[in-house]
């Protein structure tokens, strides 16, 4: 399928690696210009390199922490005219809940919903008057099952599923979307990271531990972040005007409800 993007410019937060490199190689395989952003710029280079080896798309590195507001401006210099921003920033790690913070609730509600907000409000104007925008959100399952652990992930990210939602429908007619990706348990970083604390807790091999995990999937395996990125394509096509204010998960079926 033709998404109708090709030669737009899309900005993707967080896309050194992961489900956030997934979205970028799809888009550029769209047609799209990318503009790649991680806090390692060693590693953003070899993304950058390779996204743009394998597409032919122009592809422009911008390194630094977003919640940093230098990395932010320096993003929307970089593209001001952005016609897709997919709002992706790394979440809090795995903590119990007794030993939740101030500060870790803090930390975590500018990562997962000041940030991306922040983005959102500097270039929604411009998508608005020019009469194309298309903006995904990556947030997660645990949006909609909160996972033990994962309260200030889930509480930040729910707070800025919420915050746009008005929005969404507001700018609808001037051809600008909002909508979220809900990821389960793709094959990521993110995912090895709990698979080794599984392994310290319980003394077994990480082969062990993975098997199983993919086990209690409906799907039985992970999910592959180049589906991720496909989804988030789709989302950010021309074809996709009339979907806004969702919130799609993605996990395999892991969820059990019918809605």
């Amino acid at each position: 399928m033709d998404l109708g993007i090709a030669g737009r410019k899309a900005i993707v937060c967080a896309s050194s690696k992961g489900l956030g490199r997934a979205c970028a190689m799809a888009l550029a395989e769209a047609g799209c210009e990318i503009v790649v952003n991680g806090r390692n710029s060693d590693e953003l280079a070899r993304t950058a390199k390779a996204i743009s080896q394998s597409t032919g798309a122009a592809v422009r590195e911008i390194s630094g922490d977003l919640d940093d507001p230098a990395t932010r401006e320096a993003l929307i210099a970089a593209c001001p005219e952005a016609d897709i921003l997919v709002n992706n920033n790394g979440g809090p790690p795995f903590k119990a809940f007794a030993a939740i913070t101030r500060e870790d609730i803090l930390k975590g509600v500018q990562s997962n919903m000041l940030t991306p907000i922040a983005l959102v409000q500097a270039l929604l104007p411009g998508m608005a008057a020019r009469k194309f925008g298309r903006i995904v959100n990556i947030t997660s399952g645990s949006v909609r099952a909160p996972i033990g652990g994962l309260d200030v992930s889930s509480g930040a990210r729910a707070g800025l599923t919420a915050f746009l939602a008005s929005a969404a429908r507001a700018h609808v007619s001037d051809n600008v979307t909002i909508n979220s990706i809900q990821p389960g348990t793709f094959d990521t970083d993110r995912i090895r990271s709990s698979l080794e604390r599984t392994v310290a807790q319980r003394g077994i091999a990480l082969a062990t531990a993975r098997t199983e995990a993919a086990a209690r999937n409906p799907a039985r395996r992970f999910g592959d972040p180049a589906e991720f990125g496909a989804l988030c394509a789709f989302l950010a096509s021309a074809r996709a005007g009339f979907i806004t204010g969702q919130n799609i998960l993605i996990d395999g079926g892991a969820f059990p409800g019918a809605f």
